[in-house]
């Protein structure tokens, strides 16, 4: 077999990046996945304020923080005129190759990444499936649409998916790293909004490749003998979607749509990775020690503070303690990290007009998964009252925030395991969405490379 043909059986294939021509300002063409900061719009209006007219992403993504604006179809249409208008003006140059990515942030250095093409053949979100690139979290149909409105027809891929391998040895991205810092570096950039720097080198050789496809097979191959699938069946986890499991279901729907119009999915050449079928995403190691996992915490608009206690009585071995007001904030942060038996997590509510805040520490019998059994209550407690609506807020300096300037109730959630992850969803399937964030809110992806689409 070829290398292609051998990274082909692991729905994978070596990618053609577009990465702006010399002379481009990267910090400014670099921006935050579209799905950080959908309670700010002041950090997207500074984005757009900082990148200006000149070349940025932030014109080819539609940031879900202005998803329920007037003129949505109006600024789809101006983001696939931008996408268009960069390719027709040969602003990108293209290289056959995977790149190896280093990133730092405010709290990690050295995050190491690949990006690479993934076979959306080999994915599938729905109930009991167990393909060779999972979801992680649960997914919920109504919110595919819209993403899939944004993909549909866009000439540019700009990924910002970030998609996890179990690698406990942390050998795979380790030796990829080695051999791409021995060659050609494509940028090195600072990020906005202090967000930190990344870094990036070109593995365009066939050795590369080869190194690539043997890591893979071994990580697959330990799979099947480390999880079982819900199905109780034997095929490989390989992937486990960390980061964008909405934007890849999207991706996935907007493939379906394709496969029906033009009679199937149709031949694939081995290293073919053009076109709708495939996306581009970010590798990780889940035991990268760089890579923190966080919690997403919740916030209910329109909560108010006796319902919300009332709302959690229901759980068991319930107990609620006010510890203050915002003074006690390193209190409650302590509380709810420290390790003990019981379940804990925050409750924070405004307490008065002057935007302070009161919070309450809550304990539980200990429950496997916090998010388990609050995420149904706060689900059933929404259903019927179009008052309230929930957010999912990635960062605790977020959650507070908010917390201070929004009626409503913020559920600030445990610390969340990653060591068992993979072993988690292969037993029991994915987990209650937005279960975790990689990370705090500066720490993820940042679009840099893209790809064509359907340009």
């Amino acid at each position: 077999m070829t290398v292609h043909e051998r990274l082909a059986a692991l729905g994978t294939a070596v990618p053609c990046p577009l990465l702006p021509r010399p002379g481009t300002d990267l910090s400014k063409w670099a921006v935050i996945a579209c799905d950080q900061f959908t309670q700010d719009r002041r950090y997207w209006e500074r984005v757009a304020s900082a990148a200006g007219d000149d070349p940025s992403a932030f014109h080819c993504i539609f940031p879900e923080a202005f998803l329920e604006d007037p003129g949505k179809k109006e600024r789809m249409e101006k983001i696939r005129q931008t996408m268009e208008k960069y390719l027709r003006e040969e602003l990108f140059r293209s290289r056959r190759g995977c790149v190896y990515v280093e990133r730092d942030t405010p709290y990690h250095s050295g995050r190491k990444g690949l990006l690479v093409c993934l076979d959306l053949e080999r994915y599938d979100w729905s109930a009991g499936a167990a393909p060779l690139i999972r979801p992680t979290e649960g997914t919920v149909p109504e919110r595919l649409p819209v993403r899939m409105d944004v993909r549909r027809g866009a000439a540019l891929d700009l990924p910002h998916i970030l998609v996890l391998v179990d690698d406990e040895q942390d050998k795979l991205l380790t030796t990829l790293g080695e051999r791409a810092r021995a060659g050609e570096m494509l940028y090195d950039t600072p990020l906005m909004s202090d967000s930190g720097r990344v870094r990036g080198w070109l593995l365009d050789k066939e050795a590369d490749w080869e190194c690539l496809a043997g890591g893979l097979e071994r990580l697959a191959a330990a799979s099947l003998s480390r999880y079982a699938s819900p199905a109780g069946g034997s095929a490989a986890f390989l992937y486990a979607v960390g980061d964008g499991n909405h934007s890849l279901a999207a991706a996935k729907g907007v493939w379906d749509e394709y496969k029906k119009q033009n009679g199937g999915a149709g031949p694939v050449s081995p290293g073919d990775s053009a076109g709708p079928r495939w996306v581009m995403v970010e590798l990780e190691n889940l035991y990268d020690p760089a890579l923190a996992f966080e919690p997403i915490h919740r916030f209910v608009f329109g909560a108010a503070a006796e319902e919300t206690e009332k709302l959690f009585a229901a759980l068991p071995g319930f107990s609620l303690k006010k510890l203050g007001g915002t003074e006690a904030r390193p209190k409650l942060l302590s509380l709810v990290k420290e390790k003990v038996p019981q379940t804990r997590f925050g409750i924070i509510v405004p307490e008065n007009v002057s935007g302070q805040a009161a919070l309450f520490l809550a304990e539980t019998d200990p429950l496997p998964l916090a998010i388990d059994r609050v995420q149904p209550l706060l689900d059933g407690f929404v259903k019927d009252r179009p008052d309230l609506s929930i957010d999912y807020i990635h960062g605790e300096e977020e959650l507070f925030r908010l917390a201070h300037r929004s009626a409503g109730a913020g559920i600030l959630l445990p610390p969340f395991n990653k060591q068992g992850l993979f072993r988690t969803v292969a037993e029991r399937g994915p987990l209650p969405r937005k279960s975790f964030s990689m990370g705090e809110a500066c720490e993820k992806r940042f679009y840099l490379e893209c790809r064509r689409l359907f340009g």
